[in-house]
């Protein structure tokens, strides 16, 4: 099912050329110095097909919550998927987006200098200059009053969201947004999905917290429940006045 993606009006800043891309469920938001539709597209393509083709042959790697080893056979993304779920302890499938999102950006870092992206919430940037990212927490009163400054030397970074409250991806918690920021966008994707797992109240964000410390690779995470955030690891959090300032 499609879900409106409304948090991207919040976007205000022009450095940056911005486009979309849609290929079946993977929908990106794509803000680069220069046009770049024609190439993103052949991008997704050529990650999303060898996935598909698996996904096909290996129907226990699309509906497992658990993870599942892959051999050296395996197209890149899948082994890319599977690696991160096994540090997160979750499903292959719930790094997906990140990594969709981490290969096209890769893809494109050939044309251009700076890339941004966005896949559902799923975040993949290479940036020139610090910049914000907005965090949309549903109906939390902390959504969109706080955003993550990046830093240039901080990228490539992966800048993913996982929530129990808004959207339709498989979450077995309750949190309004569970951030996990990681150099791997599908580890950063597969965390915040186990982070968003264990918070279904305001009591379960500190431990959620000491457990994201113990994944190999993450960096840092924020967990939002209600009017409550946590925040761990190189996270800058700054106030923003109105939804979309960057």
């Amino acid at each position: 099912m499609y879900q409106p993606r409304t948090y991207r009006h919040w976007v205000k800043d022009t450095s940056l050329i911005a486009f979309t891309v849609t290929v079946k469920e993977t929908d990106l938001y794509i803000r680069a110095r220069r046009h770049l539709e024609a190439e993103a597209l052949a991008s997704v393509l050529r990650h999303r097909t060898p996935l598909e083709e698996y996904l096909v042959s290996h129907p226990d790697f699309l509906h497992s919550l658990e993870p599942i080893a892959v051999d050296e056979a395996a197209p890149h993304i899948v082994k890319e998927m599977a690696t991160a779920a096994q540090k997160a302890g979750v499903g292959p499938m719930a790094a997906v987006a990140g990594a969709i999102a981490e290969a096209v950006g890769n893809d494109l870092l050939a044309f251009t200098s700076e890339v941004i992206v966005e896949n559902g919430g799923d975040i993949f940037l290479k940036i020139s200059r610090p910049r914000l990212v907005g965090i949309y927490a549903g109906s939390s009163p902390l959504t969109g009053r706080v955003a993550l400054k990046i830093l240039p030397r901080e990228t490539p970074l992966g800048v993913c969201t996982s929530s129990g409250t808004v959207g339709h991806s498989l979450s077995f918690g309750l949190a309004d947004a569970a951030i996990a920021l990681a150099p791997s966008a599908a580890l950063a994707d597969a965390a915040a999905t186990a982070l968003g797992n264990r918070v279904k109240s305001t009591e379960d964000i500190e431990p959620a917290l000491e457990w994201a410390k113990t994944v190999p690779g993450l960096i840092g995470a924020v967990i939002i429940k209600n009017d409550k955030l946590g925040v761990w690891g190189k996270v800058d959090l700054v106030p923003v006045k109105s939804p979309g300032k960057n």
